[in-house]
């Protein structure tokens, strides 16, 4: 998401920085060639109006006209005001301290919204510790319910539901339930329905009256575009929302969705799903995400993933190997594993400076060449992953066969593997200075 706007950007950018001073003419070009980018990205035509006369104000200052690095100011007043469109300062949930928090979630169909329950019910219980109960209110669609059950046996959340039962009555009960048992946030799923069905819209709002939840999240799908912004209006003016859920960040949408409707409704982006996977969900940050757009990267956000992702202490021992030479196949499985936790290879680089989908093409990633070395090494004897040297031919072929792979593939995991502790027995011969502090992921 963001590839095209950012690179489009970018290229403006680019030409600004060729100048040693900036004429009006030039910023004209400029606002006009960024006006067009975000045109093109599906933003909201009010948005890029109001977005283009306040850049133009401030670009037209002397702090720009009259500055020694005219294009840096330019890119600093344009992330400023892509900050501003996203959010500003940004908000997350607010929960409570001494009493359950109800959270009720509203979306189109379609949407990814009962999936995204799961996806904040694994964030609040795994990284907020927090006692999370699923209701299950969607009464209408088909296997809803079972849906909803199977996410939550998943990653072992209650699922409180009734049969044959009005939504309003079953998400009471479920508060009154959640309250009594000490859970902490109390998660009610609703039916998708579109804007423009008043009877389910109207279901909503009893459902609402019933519980008074404490936010009121709607999840929106950032490929439908403008379409998602005009549902959030409609969901806004009849349920007073508090806050979005965006998912599909990880598509190739364009990005006018989430660039648009904070500044439309006033109602700010909490998180953002950016993958298939359970633990594809986050804090959305504003900041962040401005940085992104402009190819400043997000190293803020990989500190972050790789804290998650690496233990301290197994990080010492890992680079206490290195410095003996002692690193196995084993460790490499588990640095395969550890990088897979921030996104892969793709994700990583993606919060990079500079990384767009260009530099990324030129890089040619293949995130399917891991995938094959995992299974290379995970087709081995523990014996054979933490001493390489005895895998002969014969050897070398069950692991082929095993792996779904070629001989030709095991060779190169191993001729790299060795060419790679060569290089740690170079690094650490110097003077003793080796550190894996020196490796940006460990």
């Amino acid at each position: 998401m963001f590839s095209s706007l950012s690179e489009k950007l970018q290229e403006t950018f680019k030409k600004l920085k060729g100048k040693g001073k900036l004429t009006e003419k030039d910023i004209e070009s400029c606002l006009r060639e960024i006006r067009m980018s975000l045109l093109e990205a599906d933003v909201n035509y009010k948005v890029v109006k109001d977005f283009s006369k306040r850049l133009k104000e401030k670009c037209m200052g002397e702090e720009v006209l009259k500055s020694l690095t005219p294009a840096q100011q330019v890119i600093k007043l344009v992330n400023e005001e892509l900050i501003t469109l996203l959010g500003g300062k940004g908000e997350t949930l607010k929960l409570k301290g001494s009493d359950s928090t109800v959270l009720m979630v509203v979306g189109v169909q379609g949407s990814g919204k009962t999936t995204s329950i799961g996806k904040l019910g694994k964030y609040l219980k795994e990284k907020q510790n927090k006692k999370v109960l699923f209701a299950a209110c969607d009464i209408h669609r088909a296997a809803a319910v079972d849906q909803l059950k199977v996410l939550g046996e998943s990653i072992d959340i209650e699922v409180y539901h009734r049969e044959n039962t009005p939504a309003q009555k079953i998400a009471k009960e479920a508060v009154k339930y959640g309250k009594k048992k000490g859970f902490d946030v109390i998660i009610i799923d609703t039916a998708g329905r579109q804007h423009v069905d008043e009877e389910m819209m109207n279901e909503a709002v009893l459902v609402k009256e019933a519980i008074n939840p404490d936010e009121t999240l709607f999840v929106i799908d950032a490929l439908m575009g403008q379409q998602a912004v005009d549902a959030a209006k409609a969901f806004n003016e009849n349920l007073s929302l508090t806050g979005f859920i965006l998912t599909k960040l990880d598509s190739d949408a364009r990005g006018g969705a989430a660039l648009s409707v904070t500044y439309i409704t006033k109602v700010p982006i909490f998180f953002a799903a950016n993958g298939e996977k359970m633990e594809d969900f986050e804090v959305f940050h504003p900041d962040r995400v401005a940085s992104r757009i402009l190819g400043m990267g997000d190293m803020l956000s990989l500190i972050e993933k790789a804290e998650e992702a690496y233990d301290r202490e197994e990080t010492k021992k890992l680079e206490e190997k290195m410095r003996k030479n002692a690193f196995t196949l084993e460790d490499f499985l588990d640095q395969m594993e550890n990088m897979n936790k921030m996104g892969g290879i793709e994700g990583i680089l993606s919060m990079m400076p500079g990384m767009n989908n260009k530099a990324m093409k030129a890089l040619n990633v293949d995130e399917k060449q891991m995938v094959r070395q995992k299974a290379i090494i995970q087709s081995m004897t523990k014996k054979e992953r933490l001493n390489p040297s005895i895998i002969n031919a014969s050897r070398r072929k069950r692991i082929a066969l095993g792996s779904g792979t070629n001989v030709s593939d095991v060779n190169k995991l191993l001729t790299g593997f060795e060419q790679s502790k060569k290089l740690m027995k170079q690094l650490n011969s110097n003077k003793g200075k080796f550190s894996l502090k020196k490796f940006p992921f460990m």
